[in-house]
């Protein structure tokens, strides 16, 4: 079987009381999820989840420490992939979406995220980071 590796994050913001992620919709599937793409050689996990949440948002984010979430899951019968999501903040750049792998870029309050999002893993990620999150103070990043 064919072994494949992405790197991601899950990009918050606060609003008022409130919490927004940042989510994509994939231009071909037309599933929502979060920025990610593979490896490059070379390319360490955070250094892929940097330059991809760019490539695909136009957002530049900092990673928070502390959190490195792992998900597998078979897209063919012959692959199995692997993908590493950190969190991360946004800290520059202008929200565009990438033409030739996105449809759409939104953010969306923490609720209707976890009902948009396409896959089970997915919804898993996002109850991980509302637990991560719950105890923010004090969090450095990296």
């Amino acid at each position: 079987m064919k072994q494949e590796k992405s790197c991601g994050a899950i990009v918050y913001r606060r609003r008022g009381e409130g919490m927004q992620l940042l989510l994509i919709r994939h231009r071909f599937s037309g599933h929502w999820s979060f920025p990610k793409g593979h490896i490059e050689p070379g390319e360490h996990e955070n250094e892929t989840a940097l330059r991809e949440v760019k490539e695909e948002t136009g957002i530049d984010i900092q990673l928070l420490s502390g959190f490195r979430e792992s998900v597998e899951y078979c897209p063919s019968p012959e692959v199995k992939k692997q993908v590493v999501y950190f969190l991360g903040v946004p800290c520059g750049g202008q929200l565009r979406r990438q033409e030739s792998e996105v449809s759409e870029v939104r953010w969306l309050d923490i609720g209707r995220a976890l009902e948009e999002v396409t896959f089970n893993n997915d919804k898993m990620l996002i109850r991980k980071v509302r637990r991560h999150l719950g105890g923010e103070a004090g969090k450095s990043y990296v």
